[in-house]
């Protein structure tokens, strides 16, 4: 089963992350990463650029609103992600336990991702896409 750990932040956590030693998080980041690769459970893993990059869509209204970041009333934040492969939730439960910390202000949120197997197999967009997958060695 594949499970997502998503890395969010507040903006105390974030404050804190901005003095920081950045080699020092590589190494710390680097060695857990390791670890992951040597257990075989890592599929992806990626940070995430600062809010104020990014945009929020709202489809609220037609047409959607585009409105750029930092984000109102958020008060967290993701950082960043991991997809693991594992035999259950407890096992990604450890891995999050096991990643590094960086203090208070931070928490790992862990979600089930879902299967294509889980979709009616006779839906045409679902035929649709197991074929992209295999066609592209994702399934």
């Amino acid at each position: 089963m594949k499970y997502m750990l998503i890395w969010r932040a507040t903006d105390e956590g974030n404050a804190a992350m901005a003095g920081a030693d950045f080699d020092k998080v590589l190494e710390t980041v680097g060695r857990y990463n390791d670890e992951l690769i040597r257990a075989g459970v890592l599929v992806a893993a990626e940070g995430l650029a600062g809010p104020d990059e990014g945009v929020v869509v709202d489809y609220s209204s037609e047409p959607p609103v585009v409105t750029d970041g930092p984000y109102g009333e958020t008060k967290e934040l993701f950082g960043g992600f991991y997809i693991l492969n594992v035999a259950s939730k407890e096992e990604a439960i450890e891995w999050a336990r096991r990643a590094p910390s960086f203090g208070t202000g931070f928490k790992t949120e862990i979600r089930r991702v879902t299967s294509i197997d889980e979709f009616p197999q006779d839906n045409e967009w679902i035929r649709k896409e197991r074929a992209w997958r295999e066609a592209t060695g994702q399934l």
